[in-house]
């Protein structure tokens, strides 16, 4: 099914989005789908037009760290456009669906629209610079910096408090921040018992802010 026919398409808020969108084949997906295998060669750009997706990086031994989510409004697989191997992997987190466009059709576009590099250089390099951030963090931060960094950028003000608006395992937090699952429950642990952090039903409340060690 072509994707400008589908109602979903007009989820995407982003004009320039929508437009690449729809020239697009619809795919669906249930939970936990591995829908780019790192290593592999790409052949294919997915534009999330409903659920969410984690792209991760693994090793031989099966164990992984989170590089990214994505939902709604956002692509996986840009990098097809020069024909590589997947640098990582893509998992949906949720049923999702997409509009795939083969790297013959980006490139199309592309030349069609010449506006539309710029579009996708600027997010490369958005990108790059949070990927950067994120390997300064891993590189110079201990496990507790890296937990108290994420917490604080997902956390949204509320009545005062800061709220961390999704619900995470530990073992999510770990594969996001590098680190085991018991250490990520030694430090939360901690965070609670010194009145920084609330947790219920996995839902995290940020009384006030860490401290910058610990």
């Amino acid at each position: 099914m072509n994707a400008a026919s589908i109602p979903e398409l007009t989820n995407l808020r982003d004009d320039v989005l929508r437009e690449l969108a729809a020239r697009g084949q619809v795919r669906r997906f249930q939970r936990n789908a591995v829908i780019i295998q790192e290593g592999d060669t790409g052949d294919a750009l997915y534009i999330i037009l409903s659920g969410k997706v984690k792209v991760y990086a693994s090793d031989d031994d099966g164990r992984e760290v989170i590089i990214e989510i994505f939902g709604l409004g956002e692509y996986v697989g840009e990098m097809v456009l020069d024909g590589g191997l997947r640098s990582a992997s893509v998992m949906t987190l949720e049923p999702s669906l997409f509009s795939v466009l083969s790297r013959n059709e980006l490139r199309e576009h592309i030349a069609q629209h010449p506006d539309f590099a710029i579009y996708v250089i600027s997010r490369l390099i958005k990108r790059t610079r949070n990927a950067t951030n994120s390997i300064k963090t891993l590189a110079l931060m201990d496990v507790y910096g890296r937990v108290a960094r994420f917490l604080l950028s997902l956390a949204v003000e509320q009545e005062g408090k800061l709220l961390v608006p999704e619900k995470f395992t530990h073992q999510e937090i770990a594969d996001r921040v590098g680190s085991s699952r018991e250490m990520i429950t030694r430090i939360l642990g901690d965070l609670s018992r010194g009145g920084y952090i609330e947790i219920h039903d996995h839902m995290i409340t940020m009384n006030r802010r860490p401290p910058a060690h610990w």
